[in-house]
């Protein structure tokens, strides 16, 4: 696995199954979600938490449930650094995260937005040992992202991520499928960005756009722009409809 998977892998799982140990006094660690009788067959009815809107200095909000916790790092690649934060509550047994990763420009001009959102979607599923239920792609506020279910043994994950800019956004709720959680799509399609930056323009469709850099004897050189990342995959995530600004 490429460094580019092993942290969108790390970014994705670090704040909810860590939330789970922290929160799950008594747990064993492999319980990451509310256990219920196997004899259960149909979703149990449950209340929808009360949602409250989190605007922290990210310029960024989004409607979470419970009393989020926050954790900021940053971790070295070879590029340079991605700055990372991570917002995380359970509620009722149901995990609830929102996460961002600031990546150096250039390396997100050096891969195709494909790579992060499909790295990010793969990544979670070999953590969790589970398979695609379903995807498909959507946007938010114009900018391309993924939606997708994860089923596994520690329980189902719906999932978005979309990349803002030089920004990774990922948003996930882990629960129980025999208990449900009824604010899962609420939660997933409240975010809104503030004062977006332009999206990263790809240093080959930049090259394309220049014609190429003119040698010395008039013709055009090599625009030299970086390959995109091998594992990359293919596909792009639903929450808004306005252009992003260049």
């Amino acid at each position: 696995m490429s460094s580019l998977s092993r942290l969108l892998s790390a970014l994705v799982t670090l704040s909810l199954l860590g939330a789970a140990c922290a929160t799950k006094e008594g747990a064993t660690a492999s319980s990451t979600v509310e256990e219920v009788s196997s004899s259960e067959s149909t979703p149990v009815e449950r209340a929808k938490p009360q949602l409250q809107k989190l605007s922290p200095p990210e310029n960024f909000s989004v409607m979470i449930p419970g009393e989020p916790q926050a954790q900021r790092g940053e971790v070295a690649i070879p590029g340079g650094k991605v700055i990372t934060a991570a917002w995380t509550s359970n509620v009722e047994g149901v995990l609830y995260s929102i996460s961002t990763a600031d990546y150096p420009e250039k390396v997100v001009a050096a891969n195709p937005a494909a790579a992060f959102l499909n790295e990010g979607k793969n990544g979670l599923v070999n953590q969790l040992k589970g398979t695609i239920k379903s995807e498909e792609d959507v946007t938010v506020q114009g900018y391309p992202g993924k939606a997708f279910v994860v089923s596994s043994d520690a329980g189902e994950v719906k999932a978005r991520n979309f990349l803002v800019g030089p920004r990774l956004y990922t948003l996930l709720v882990l629960y129980n499928p025999s208990i449900g959680a009824p604010a899962a799509d609420d939660f997933l399609t409240s975010l809104e960005l503030i004062n977006p930056p332009p999206a990263v323009t790809p240093a080959s469709s930049a090259a394309a756009a220049d014609g190429g850099t003119p040698t010395t004897d008039g013709g055009a050189a090599s625009s030299g722009a970086g390959s995109a990342a091998a594992d990359a995959g293919t596909g792009s995530t639903d929450a808004g409809t306005a252009t992003p600004r260049r």
